[in-house]
């Protein structure tokens, strides 16, 4: 069973982003390949040839130093734990990091160096905020696994493989024809099993904030919801005026194309004007465990915070995969559905390499380019929903799309509240957008 498209929702962190960017300036457990051979799990792999693997973060930019860190966490702590464990076919893992300052000039400068100069065999959960080397990527067929797709890029070449998948033909122009298509799920589950009715959606006066606030009052009529639209000032943005009307208007469901800062700030102003709603609905970027601290003044809007996604909830250590995510991350201080989303383009790229070693082969490019570009699915021992990359010539008019649902709990932290993610799943328009 395919997922939907999850573009549109991490369009929604990068408009975010965006709209800052514009007026500032600028104990563990392996997947079963891993225990194939019994000298390979006892020793830990120190002398032969290194698998060299890169990973491409933002990890400096304008918008702030640890938004885009998570994934190259997650990732980190999987490839240590495998190299205690013999790394791959005896041969560690060799991590090299490029932060590229959130710029495209350094997101090159970055390429060139993982590529060319350090002859990386894949990167591996790249997070940036302008991936303007991706065609540069693509063009020396380097497989990029597991990305996060802030921008268009995944969904635009050829041997790139963001962590959500892609149905696009991928030839050098984004999606079909220049145009990307997202699902209504999210929108039909809070309708459909919360009894949401009449919903508001808040942005900035910023083009790129504005554009994703129309995209999602499309997705919210087309599922039949009455839609209260918010518009505030990004310089000196008036909070708690939204929150009065979107409580005088009765909304019950809260959605919003602005950032983490501004959520927070619109929390407060809704406990501070009495607006009381069924759910503020969180983008995957922002399911962190520092909920309490985010949202410290306003406990009744903290107790309505609910996220969606397309992996499985970090907080279900009942499920073997991700307790071995948390018991090998148990030393951070915070935790995030990025960084088990990193964990897993880890787990990706490792169940890719096992293939070619498998055999005698060696990891080359090519080899992994293959294995990520087979027609089937891949769920990282059930921590993603099933991700292919299998093209379709014509967008799908609608898909049977699934996702995974938390709902912030004080004490207990993000509850999944849909059971199975696999199970919850509805058959939903894909409606169009560029990029």
């Amino acid at each position: 069973m395919r997922r939907r498209l999850r573009a549109a929702e991490a369009l929604a962190a990068a408009l975010a982003l965006s709209a800052v960017l514009a007026l500032s300036g600028c104990g563990s457990r392996l997947p079963e390949s891993a225990f194939e051979d019994g000298a390979e799990r006892r020793t830990p792999a120190r002398t032969a040839a290194p698998v060299h693997v890169g990973i491409l973060t933002s990890a400096t930019s304008p918008v702030g130093g640890a938004t885009f860190t998570d994934t190259r966490d997650g990732a980190q702590a999987y490839f240590r734990g495998l190299n205690d464990k013999g790394g791959i076919g005896g041969r560690p893992v060799e991590v090299h990091l490029c932060d590229d300052g959130g710029s495209g000039v350094g997101n090159n400068a970055c390429v060139h160096e993982l590529v060319d100069e350090k002859k990386v065999v894949a990167l591996v959960a790249t997070t940036s905020l302008d991936y303007a080397g991706a065609e540069k990527v693509s063009h020396a067929r380097v497989p990029d696994i597991g990305g996060q797709p802030i921008g268009a890029a995944y969904d635009t070449y050829p041997h790139l493989y963001g962590i959500y998948g892609s149905l696009a033909p991928r030839d050098g122009t984004p999606g079909w024809d220049g145009r990307l298509y997202g699902g209504t799920e999210v929108y039909r589950y809070f309708k459909r099993e919360q009894g949401a009715r009449t919903a508001a959606v808040v942005s900035y006066n910023q083009a790129a904030s504005a554009a994703y606030a129309r995209l999602v009052t499309r997705g919210l009529r087309a599922e039949g919801y009455k839609v209260i639209t918010e518009q505030v000032d990004f310089a000196l943005p008036n909070f708690r005026a939204a929150a009065a009307d979107l409580k005088d208007q009765g909304a019950d469901l809260v959605l919003d194309a602005i950032d983490a800062h501004g959520n927070a700030r619109l929390c407060r102003a809704m406990d501070q004007v009495g607006a009381r709603v069924t759910a503020k609905v969180m983008t995957v970027q922002s399911w962190t465990s520092t909920v309490a601290a985010d949202y410290k003044d306003a406990p009744h809007c903290r107790a309505s915070l609910w996220a969606t996604g397309a992996s499985r909830n970090f907080e279900d250590t009942g499920h073997p995969a991700v307790r071995a995510f948390r018991d090998a991350t148990e030393g951070l201080r915070t935790h995030s559905q990025w960084q088990l989303e990193g964990w897993a383009a880890a787990l990706w790229f490792t169940d890719a390499a096992r293939s070619c070693v498998r055999g005698g082969g060696d990891v080359t490019r090519a080899c992994l380019d293959r294995f990520m570009d087979r027609p089937a699915p891949y769920t990282a021992d059930g921590l993603l929903l099933p991700v292919t990359y299998r093209t379709l010539p014509e967008p799908p008019s609608t898909r049977r799309t699934c996702l995974s649902v938390a709902r912030w709990t004080d004490g207990r932290g993000w509850v999944t509240r849909n059971g199975d993610m696999s199970r919850t799943c509805f058959d939903v328009p894909q409606l169009a957008y560029q990029p």
